[in-house]
C-alpha cells in the first residue's frame, strides 16, 4: 500500500511543519545531542559505574545492578503518562522539564550520604529519563514534522548511536581518576548545561495536538484523519494482535539488549579479554551508527517491519558468535559488530514500528504504552542477569538470552505476516518522503 506522503501531500489533512521552525537539519542535530549526553549519563555511563558504588556502599554486584533495575523501572512505569502529556502539552515542554529533573536526580545520587537516599534518587534518575530520551524524542519529531518523521527518527538516532562510544570508555577514564560521586555530577552538569537550553528551544515548534486519537476530529478540517498515515497500514480487526505482537517483539529484545548492554564489560571480562574487552565494547557505537547509516541511505522504501525482522534475526546471531567465539579476538569483534547492527536497527524500529503500524493519531501515548511494557523487560534484565550468571556462569546465560531472542524474531515474523495480510497490499510501504 503506497502512502501519500511526499511534499505533493499538502493539500490533504496532514499537518505540514510548523512554518516559524527551523531547519529540520538543524532540530535533528540539537536533539541528537541531548540523546548522547541522555543515554550516556542515564543509561551507559551508570553500568560502568556499578562497580564502583557497590565498593563505597558495601554492596554484592547483584544489588549494585539491582538499583539500576529498579531506575529502569522507575522510568518504565511512567513512560505511559510522559507520552499522554506530550500529545496533550507537546514533547518538547516536556522534555525541558526532563533535563532539569534528570540534573538535580543526578545531583542528589552524588551527594547522597547513604544507600537509601542514592536508590531514591536513582529512582528518580530513571523517572527523568522518560522524559528526555527516545520515546519522547521520537513524539517531538512527528509533532514538528509528522510527514518527515521517519526520515528524521531515522536521523536521530544515527547521531545518537555514538552514546555508547563516547560514554563508555569517557566514564571508564573518569572513573579511574575521579571519585564515582564526582562522576555524577559531571552527568549533572552535561544535562542542566547542555540538554536543558537544548530541549527549552525545541520547545517552542512541537505542536500539542498533532497526535490526537484518530477519532477526534483534525483542528483543521474539523474532520477526523483517516489518511493511513493517521490510522496505520494494520487493518482494524488485526490491531489488537499487532500491537500485541509488537509489544512481544520489544519486550523480548529489550531484555536481551539491556542485559547485554549493561554488562558488556563485565561479560566480556568473565569470557578472559581482559584489556581487550573495553576495545571491543568501543566497536558496537559505531555498529549502531553503520545499521543507520545504511538504513538512511538504502532503505528509504524499506518497510518498517521486515526492518524489525533483521533487526530481532541479528540479536540472535550476535550471541551465537559470542558463545561460540570468545575468547578469540576475531570472533567477539565480529559479536560487536553484528550487535551493534542489530541495537542500531532496533532503535529505529521503536519509533518507525508503531508509528507505520498504528499512525501517528495517538503516537506518544501508544509509543508510551509500548515503552513502558519495554522498559519493564529492560528495567529486571541486569538484576536477573546478574543473578543467574553468578549462579550458573556468564555462558549458560548467553545461552538463556538466545531463547530469549529467538522469541523475539519470531514475534517480529508474525508482524510481517499481519502487515501483509492487512488490506492494502502486500507490504507496508515506507512511511519516509520521497
Amino acid at each position: 500500500m503506497s502512502l501519500p506522503l511526499t511534499s505533493d501531500t499538502a493539500s490533504g489533512p496532514l499537518p505540514a511543519p510548523r512554518s516559524n521552525a527551523p531547519d529540520l537539519r538543524l532540530i535533528v542535530i540539537a536533539l541528537g545531542l541531548t540523546q548522547i549526553t541522555g543515554y550516556g549519563t542515564l543509561y551507559y555511563g551508570l553500568g560502568v559505574l556499578a562497580p564502583l558504588l557497590s565498593q563505597d556502599f558495601a554492596w554484592t554486584k547483584e544489588w549494585a545492578f539491582g538499583a539500576l533495575s529498579l531506575s529502569f523501572l522507575a522510568g518504565g512505569l511512567v513512560a505511559p503518562a510522559a507520552g499522554r502529556l506530550a500529545d496533550r502539552h507537546g514533547a518538547g515542554r516536556l522534555m525541558s522539564l526532563g533535563s532539569l529533573a534528570s540534573a538535580v536526580a543526578l545531583a542528589a545520587c552524588a551527594l547522597a550520604p547513604d544507600t537509601f537516599a542514592y536508590i531514591a534518587a536513582l529512582a528518580v534518575a530513571g523517572i527523568a529519563s522518560s522524559f528526555v530520551q527516545y520515546s519522547l524524542a521520537f513524539a517531538a519529531l512527528v509533532q514538528i514534522a509528522p510527514r518527515e518523521a521517519k526520515r528524521n527518527i531515522t536521523y536521530l538516532t544515527l547521531i545518537a548511536g555514538f552514546s555508547s562510544t563516547l560514554f563508555w570508555p569517557m566514564t571508564a577514564w573518569l572513573g579511574l581518576h575521579l571519585p564515582w560521586r564526582q562522576v555524577y555530577l559531571i552527568f549533572a552538569a552535561a544535562n542542566l548545561v547542555l540538554c536543558a537550553p537544548l530541549h527549552a528551544w525545541l520547545a517552542r515548534f512541537t505542536r500539542p495536538g498533532v497526535s490526537l486519537p484518530a477519532a477526534e476530529p483534525d483542528e483543521a478540517s474539523e474532520q477526523p484523519d483517516r489518511s493511513a498515515l493517521a490510522t496505520g497500514v494494520i487493518a482494524p480487526e488485526r490491531r489488537r494482535l499487532a500491537f500485541q505482537m509488537t509489544v512481544l517483539t520489544l519486550t523480548l529484545f529489550s531484555f536481551v539488549n539491556s542485559s547485554m548492554l549493561i554488562h558488556m564489560l563485565p561479560i566480556l571480562n568473565e569470557l578472559e579479554l581482559g584489556l581487550a574487552a573495553l576495545w571491543v565494547s568501543s566497536i558496537f557505537g559505531p555498529a549502531q551508527v553503520m545499521s543507520r547509516l545504511i538504513t538512511m541511505l538504502f532503505g528509504k522504501d524499506f518497510p518498517a517491519s521486515n526492518l524489525a525482522l533483521i533487526s530481532c534475526g541479528l540479536l540472535p546471531t550476535a550471541l551465537v558468535i559470542l558463545i561460540a567465539s570468545a575468547p578469540m579476538l576475531g570472533g567477539v569483534l565480529g559479536f560487536a559488530i553484528v550487535f551493534g547492527l542489530s541495537t542500531g536497527l532496533n532503535s529505529i524500529v521503536q519509533g518507525t514500528l508503531p508509528l507505520l503500524l498504528f499512525g501517528y493519531a495517538g503516537y506518544g501515548a501508544r509509543l508510551g504504552r509500548l515503552t513502558a511494557i519495554r522498559l519493564v523487560a529492560a528495567a529486571a534484565a541486569p538484576f536477573v542477569f546478574s543473578v543467574v550468571s553468578g549462579a550458573f556462569g556468564v555462558k549458560t546465560s548467553l545461552v538463556i538470552l538466545v531463547l530469549f531472542a529467538l522469541g523475539s524474531f519470531a514475534a517480529s515474523a508474525s508482524i510481517v505476516v499481519l502487515v501483509r495480510r492487512s488490506a492494502g497490499g502486500p507490504s507496508d510501504q515506507s512511511t519516509q518522503p520521497k
